[in-house]
């Protein structure tokens, strides 16, 4: 297959090529247009439009580019993180909203613990102060029942039951709490 065939082949299937061609054969060179006589410039005025929207494309792009990263640059510069900020500057960053919190302390053990919930606070209040300390410890401080019962001197398995049961016991007495809320209504 001789090489004009192919070209010829080749730009059928890929569309006609405007693009001069210089082949060499055997020593002598000659001008090949693959379409048309030699004079034949095939929609070249096309191809120019569309190299220069090309290019204005990406001269657009290019700077939109390099104008997004400047600002980009510039927010960063007025920017402040906030493991740079002081203790002080974060405290004036936030406010707590404590509309109507009902604050009670217990005090376990030399520890005040502050029970916000006037549901909660009532149900301890309610309890006895060993019973109450076993659930305030386990549920706010977070203790296991070996550790409470090395604080108050008591069995492992002692402060489990207790635990349990009062749990049992606060159960129902906020169970009655909230069928009276609800009555009320």
């Amino acid at each position: 297959m001789s090489f004009f065939k192919l070209f010829h082949k080749v730009s059928q299937r890929f569309g006609s090529f405007a693009i001069l061609t210089v082949i060499v054969v055997k020593g002598k060179q000659r001008s090949h247009h693959p379409k048309g006589g030699e004079n034949v410039k095939s929609n070249s005025h096309e191809q120019d439009k569309q190299h220069a929207f090309d290019s204005f494309c990406k001269k657009i792009l290019k700077h939109e580019a390099r104008d997004y990263y400047d600002e980009l640059k510039r927010q960063r510069g007025r920017e402040t993180t906030f493991s740079d900020l002081s203790a002080k500057e974060m405290e004036q960053l936030y406010t707590e909203d404590k509309y109507f919190a009902i604050e009670q302390v217990f005090n376990v053990l030399g520890l005040d613990l502050i029970v916000t919930d006037g549901v909660i606070a009532e149900a301890l209040e309610s309890l006895p102060e060993r019973k109450r300390d076993i659930i305030l410890l386990s549920y706010f401080l977070e203790l296991s029942d070996r550790e409470i019962g090395d604080k108050l001197s008591m069995l492992r398995s002692t402060v489990q039951y207790q635990r349990t049961s009062t749990l049992q016991k606060l159960k129902k007495f906020m169970e009655v709490d909230i069928y009276e809320q609800q009555e009320k209504k």
